[in-house]
Formats: structure tokens, sequence, C-alpha cells
């Protein structure tokens, strides 16, 4: 069976903007064990690809990596942000040329720069046959219903490419208020981002978007979110019934409104009763399997997709089906 998975990380260490100040070195015990098992994994495409082999992994869709490792645009403001994220782009398509058929891509974006953005967007779908974007967390602390991301949006929806929302470390002030604690530095940055807090975040950034009417403008825009569907399978019936007639400015129902431009990828999670929430809320059209390499194991992911309690034909659109009409990738 062919199996796509798409929201698994890159990184090109060699690509590096003038202005990013180095970080001091972490000792390796003081790092989370999520991060120390990453090592050389993020960079290796040679051994990437033997592990997808190993597991069965067709096609990786491959975006920038996240939590230090590397420079990116989004550590970056203006001009400088903008060069950056245009040299990522084009070194991240000669990589991913090496192995034309296992590998498709997410643009690295400057997304403070929204029309650079948006450009830059175009360019890579246009010239290198890039699936969308990915933009992780917020932007320079704002959300993407702020009516600067116009021209991204609108880019986005007249190209007909999704925005994959990941996740990112939360403003400082935000960390300082919710996740500093009596605990060890590495439990903080830990509940802060992959063990807790991110994930909530990513789902306010989604509701966000609905309650903006943001979605309603542009009602033809699709937007990915990783880990199960970030909290809103559980939370989006509430959500609805809480708000009551307080939406009745949007145009469709609030679940209706996500889980008609929202697709929900299994980044990292492997077990069922997550996974059956996210089913029963958007439905198996809108659900697509994820490893969320090199943070995750493939032989993970794929122990998870073997065992998930779907029918043939909806286990099909789960491993690729979904992801190929989504992101026209070709079988």
């Amino acid at each position: 069976m062919r199996v796509v998975a798409l929201e698994e990380h890159f990184s090109l260490l060699e690509v590096v903007g003038t202005s990013v100040p180095p970080r001091p070195p972490v000792a390796i015990e003081n790092m989370p064990a999520v991060l120390r098992k990453v090592g050389d994994k993020i960079s290796d495409l040679d051994e990437r690809v033997a592990d997808m082999d190993r597991h069965g992994i067709s096609v990786q869709v491959l975006s920038r990596a996240g939590m230090g490792k590397g420079p990116s645009a989004e550590m970056l403001q203006g001009d400088e942000a903008v060069a950056f994220a245009r040299k990522y782009n084009d070194q991240f398509a000669k990589r991913i040329a090496e192995h034309p058929d296992r590998f498709a891509a997410f643009a690295h974006l400057a997304a403070d720069s929204p029309h650079a953005a948006a450009d830059e967007l175009e360019r890579t779908v246009t010239a290198y046959g890039f699936r969308g974007a990915l933009l992780s967390g917020l932007v320079h602390g704002r959300f993407l219903d702020d009516p600067m991301f116009t021209p991204l949006l609108a880019r986005a929806e007249k190209l007909d490419v999704a925005l994959y929302l990941h996740p990112g470390r939360p403003p400082a002030e935000v960390f300082k208020a919710y996740y500093e604690g009596p605990f060890p530095a590495k439990v903080a940055l830990g509940l802060s981002t992959f063990a807790w807090g991110w994930h909530y975040e990513t789902a306010l950034h989604v509701m966000r978007l609905a309650v903006s009417g943001t979605l309603d403008k542009y009602p033809r825009l699709n937007l990915i979110v990783g880990h199960m569907g970030e909290a809103l399978p559980f939370v989006l019936a509430r959500c609805e019934d809480e708000f009551g007639t307080d939406l009745s400015y949007l145009s469709r129902p609030l679940s209706k409104t996500i889980t008609d431009q929202v697709y929900v990828t299994s980044a990292g999670f492997f077990t069922n009763p997550p996974f059956l929430a996210a089913l029963q809320t958007f439905g198996i059209d809108r659900l697509m399997f994820s490893v969320d390499y090199p943070y995750a194991s493939n032989a993970h992911g794929r122990a998870f997709l073997d065992n998930v309690p779907l029918s043939p034909a909806d286990l099909e659109k789960f491993a690729h089906g979904n992801a190929d009409r989504l992101l026209k990738l070709k079988a």
C-alpha cells in the first residue's frame, strides 16, 4: 500500500542568516529526550530513505524543522528574512530533487513580510512544484487573522495550495506566565511546546481564524494541522455550543467552518482514542497519516497505521488518498 506522510521535518544546517545570534551549546543531559534522539537524522536524506524503506513509507512531504535545528526565517526580520527563505527554498529544492519519487516539500516563508511571502510561495509552487507552505506558530507575536496577512492567505487560496499550521515556541511573556515553574528548564520547555502547550496554541490559532471570519473571507483556503487535530476534535462541539448565537455573523456554523477547511494529520499521535475523536469530528476525507519524523519514529507510525480501525477503503484514504488529492501528488 502506498503511504504518504506529510509532517516530516528536515533541516539544511548549512543555510545561515547573517544576524542570527549564536546559541550557547546545551549539554546533552539538559536537552529534552525528544530532541536528544534526533541527532543527524534531521538532515541525512540517505538514512531517511533507508528508514522509509524499512517501514513502508512511500513519500514524505518535507518541511523545515523547528526547535532550534539551524537558523530559520522566523529568527530574522524584513529583507534578511525574505532573502534567507529564498536561499533556503532554493537549496531545499536541490536536495529533494536527489530523490524526486520519495519527497515533496512545503515552502519555508518569511511570513512577517506577507507580500514577499506570497511571492515566494508562488515562486516555489510554480518553479519547484512545492505543495504549499508550513508556518510555525505565531509570526512575531501575530496570529494569521491579523489583516496584515491578507496577501499570503489570498495567494495560497488563488494557487490552491495548503498552509500547514505547525506549532512554534510561545512568546516569551506567555512562557514566563504559563510554563516556568519549580522544575528543570527542559521540563518547562516540553510543557510549553511538544508535550503540552503548543497543541493548544495551534487549536487557538485555528479557532481565531474561524471566529474572526477569516476562513469565511477565503472559503477555498485549505489548512492542515497535525498531532491528531491539536485538541480541536475534543473541544469543537463545546465551543460551538457555548458561543451559541454570538457567531451569527459567520456564514456557516463554527464546526462546519472548521471541518470544511481544515485537514488533520496523525503526526506524533499513535493511539486510537484521539484518532477516533478526530475521525468522528472531521470525517475520514479530512484525515491524513503522518509520522513527525525524526521527532517520532517511522516504526511507531507504521505500527499504528497497520492497526488503525478502518475499512480497507477508508485506510487507503487515510494512508495516501486524501494527501494525494489535497496536495496533487502523483501516485
